[in-house]
């Protein structure tokens, strides 16, 4: 019989697999292996994200790569030790000024490059805080109050995309066509459901299927047209999306996605000797409503052996969203995902809930997540804590840190969305 203790430790193998599985490094270099290097003069490589350190130092090891010049816009501490890559730390989720400096001199590599040359691009999770590059009447600041209404919101990653690539210079293709006529290839590592090219890190190398009337119909949807900057408003609704100009001189390769992070998972459940099963590679919604679906098939596992007999597994993978509340505390969308199962899986025996980003930090904490059992929530109540208004307030990390139940890894130098873990013993 598989005690709580044996689960939650069960949890972190199978998740620290996933991870494995996610690691960029292998996929770089698996990637380079198939390209041609020695007809261009020059290799600049540039590009943004969570594990652009990771993917830079790849590319550093790649035999025959002779980098003449690079720059990579990485979230503060998700850095490596480099010896021709410069690394720029900047802000995530919400761009700052590090930020655009060091956009501003990636678009400057770019547009050095000539007909001989190759620009390396590398592209994760998190790109598109990290490039920030304001259109023509647009400023920082614009950028990052539009950016912070719509994760309050509950905005998707999709529509958050679509309105950052219509307020930037460098995204929605716009790095690609600084490029020109140099060869540019982008790897990329997606942080996004149905690996959609034109939204992963906004799409910087990308044509952008999305328009104008997109971005305004979005703030339309949101009910922010009072609040975003008037300079955002102008642009949406006074500018025409332009023609689309060739890409032939661009190819892009995903290196690494969730679904293969939750392959891996799926195989360290079946070794563990868990009944597993793939709930969804797509997973999207609130947080806590996502999470009450997962709780409901814990409790129908534990009282009929369904969708899976015990000992049993059930892995999803995807990205949730959280609406926030006027008054808010601190956590993030794995932390919510777990405070929200622990209240309906309360009083259940042998039974795990987990859930973290593959890239290492929730939201704005320290923590990739959390994990709870059925006995979380009187652990919780002897402490004298509160999960439904830790739930409300959306304050779910100072919760679990008083559990001693947050996930901690540091930042991991992947990004692949994240992994969701049910265990019944």
């Amino acid at each position: 019989m598989r005690s709580e203790a044996q689960l939650r430790r069960d949890a972190l193998r199978i998740y620290r697999a996933a991870l494995k599985a996610a690691d960029p490094r292998a996929a770089t270099l698996a990637a380079m292996r198939r390209l041609r290097l020695d007809r261009f003069e020059n290799v600049y490589v540039v590009g943004a994200g969570k594990a652009g350190a990771t993917m830079a130092a790849a590319l550093e090891r790649v035999p025959g790569m002779r980098i003449a010049r690079g720059l990579v816009n990485v979230k503060y501490g998700h850095t490596a030790r480099l010896r021709r890559v410069e690394l720029c730390e900047c802000g995530h989720p919400v761009p700052d000024a590090n930020g655009m400096v060091g956009a501003r001199r990636i678009a400057e590599i770019a547009q050095a490059a000539e007909a001989r040359d190759l620009v390396l691009c590398v592209i994760s999770g998190g790109a598109s805080a990290l490039l920030p590059l304001p259109a023509a009447g647009i400023s920082l600041e614009d950028v990052q109050r539009t950016t912070e209404l719509l994760l309050a919101c509950g905005a998707d990653i999709h529509e958050l995309n679509t309105i950052r690539k219509h307020l930037s210079a460098i995204a929605g293709g716009h790095l690609a066509r600084m490029a020109a006529p140099a060869t540019v290839i982008a790897l990329v590592l997606s942080d996004v459901v149905g690996d959609d090219l034109d939204v992963i890190g906004s799409g910087p190398t990308v044509p952008d299927r999305s328009t104008f009337a997109d971005a305004l119909a979005i703030v339309e949807r949101y009910k922010l047209r009072d609040r975003v900057p008037p300079a955002v408003l102008r642009r949406f609704e006074r500018s025409m999306s332009e023609p689309q100009p060739p890409f032939d001189h661009v190819r892009n390769i995903i290196v690494g996605s969730n679904r293969l992070a939750v392959d891996a998972a799926v195989r360290a459940a079946k070794e563990l000797g868990y009944h597993t099963v793939v709930l969804s590679t797509a997973l999207q919604g609130e947080a806590r409503e996502v999470a009450r679906v997962h709780a409901a098939i814990a409790r129908e596992i534990r009282a009929a052996g369904r969708p899976v007999k015990a000992p049993a597994c059930v892995i999803s993978g995807g990205e949730t969203t959280v609406t926030l509340a006027k008054e808010h505390g601190l956590g993030g969308r794995n932390q919510e995902f777990v405070l929200a199962a622990a209240r309906d899986i309360a009083g259940l025996e042998r039974t795990v809930v987990f859930s973290a980003g593959t890239d290492g930090t929730d939201g704005p904490t320290d923590a990739a997540g959390a994990i709870t059992d059925g006995h979380t929530l009187a652990r919780a109540q002897a402490r004298g804590l509160n999960a439904a208004g830790a739930l409300a307030r959306n304050d779910s990390h100072p919760f679990f840190d008083a559990l001693d139940d947050l996930i901690r890894t540091g930042p991991t130098g992947t990004n692949v969305m994240d992994i969701q873990i049910v265990l019944a013993g």
